[in-house]
């Protein structure tokens, strides 16, 4: 054995950007949160070539799960044309070599920020999701110490007073995104500022969701077919946005989560938040084939 055996090559950097050493952690830390649906598990989060709070988190779980072979969307807020999206996109498929898709159905990797696609994803599919506070007793329990402790406890009083005192004071639960929710009937989770909308397609989902912070080092995660359930009072039923009513005003469809854009006279017009959902929806519109995949909601209402 002579040490030029033991050495490689040498190359301006590990394949996927991150080392072999942060890879194998994130996989074990990964590994562990599918175990324990809806726990945190601490790790060691590396530094990347964008700034803390935009996503690093997701983009290290993605850099991990990574391979030539897998076809890589990243969305954000819905939008896949974004600066942010597009950015981390072009930096998944260099480092990489994968090849990317705007399409929900072609992916096999998916990172998102904000929100879950409207087509339904299949078993063979990974949706990462960013989270920039992951902590869903911060608002109740700023010591997290102490917060850890609650969890360990089950000790989820606080919070069903926070959601008690919202329902008392405005006549509903005020909570918009980030709605706090019970996995696997044991840890509750803030899962990722995602809209109440996006919670239910969580719930017994084929796919396998992991959630990851790279500001507050803590990953997480949904396995498939696993209960999430928001919580709720018994006589106050969990009520999504009100868009079921509402239609894209460029792609005509309807049911689905909107954005909703001010005019200058003083109305308002709507678009589909999923963008390539809706460029899929004008394609089929004008005649054109395109693959549109079946749907969490149909006009507004939870299909599955």
């Amino acid at each position: 054995m002579t040490l030029a055996s033991l050495t490689k090559p040498w190359a301006p950097m590990s394949y996927g950007f991150l080392d072999a050493s942060a890879k194998r952690e994130l996989r074990r830390k990964m590994i562990k949160a599918v175990c324990v649906p809806g726990c945190q598990m601490p790790y060691a989060s590396r530094e990347v070539p964008m700034a803390r709070g935009w996503g690093t988190g997701g983009l290290q779980v993605s850099l991990t799960l990574i391979n030539p072979d897998s076809c890589v969307k990243v969305i954000d807020q819905g939008a896949d044309d974004s600066v942010n999206a597009a950015s981390i996109r072009s930096f998944l498929a260099r480092v990489s070599g994968a090849p990317v898709t705007m399409d929900t159905l072609q992916a096999d990797l998916i990172q998102s920020r904000h929100r879950i696609p409207e087509e339904i994803l299949r078993e063979d599919q990974i949706l990462v999701l960013q989270v920039p506070n992951p902590e869903p007793l911060r608002g109740v329990q700023p010591n997290m110490s102490i917060a850890r402790q609650m969890h360990a406890d089950a000790d989820y009083g606080r919070m069903w007073l926070q959601l008690y005192e919202q329902i008392v004071r405005s006549g509903r639960v005020m909570q918009g995104a980030s709605y706090p929710s019970m996995v696997n009937g044991r840890h509750v989770m803030t899962p990722s500022p995602i809209p109440r909308w996006d919670v239910p397609k969580l719930h017994m989902a084929r796919h396998l969701t992991i959630l990851s912070a790279g500001r507050e080092k803590r990953i997480f995660a949904v396995p498939p077919y696993c209960r999430v359930e928001p919580l709720v009072f018994d006589d106050v039923p969990y009520r999504v946005e009100d868009h079921g009513k509402l239609t894209c005003a460029r792609s005509g469809a309807k049911g689905f989560f909107m954005n909703e854009i001010p005019q200058d006279d003083g109305s308002s017009t709507f678009e589909v938040s999923d963008s390539q959902f809706g460029v899929k929806a004008i394609q089929q519109r004008g005649g054109e084939q395109t693959n549109l995949g079946e749907t969490w909601y149909k006009d507004g209402e939870l299909s599955k």
